[in-house]
This record gives C-alpha cells, structure tokens and sequence, in this order.
C-alpha cells in the first residue's frame, strides 16, 4: 500500500495505514460509501474519496 501526495496521507498513516501494510476490504455499504476495511488489527470506515488515496498491490 501507498499513498497518493495529498493531506488525507497523515490522517490514513495516524489510523494505521502505513506504506507495506496488509488491508483488506471487510464491508461495503448498500449504496458504496463508506467501506470497512481490515488493517493493523483492527476496522476502519473510510468514505471513497480518502480510500481512492491509498494505492494497493493484490497478492495471493
């Protein structure tokens, strides 16, 4: 995971989501905002416009 050179960076890297951490997408809402994600241990809501900040490689 990696992020994209906007402020929403520090906020995401307080709440756990530092570059090399393993997230994964645990919930979606009915209409597609917000979604629960799954990092450091614990979930996260986040609204689309600050998870399209977080880049991430699919591994198997």
């Amino acid at each position: 995971m990696s992020f994209g050179k906007d402020d929403i960076f520090i906020k995401l890297m307080e709440m756990g989501c530092i570059p090399g951490e393993t997230i994964r997408v645990e919930q979606i809402a009915p209409l597609g905002d917000p979604i629960s994600i799954a990092v450091a241990g614990y979930n996260l809501s986040l609204r689309l416009n600050e998870a399209k900040q977080i880049f991430v490689q699919e591994i198997d």
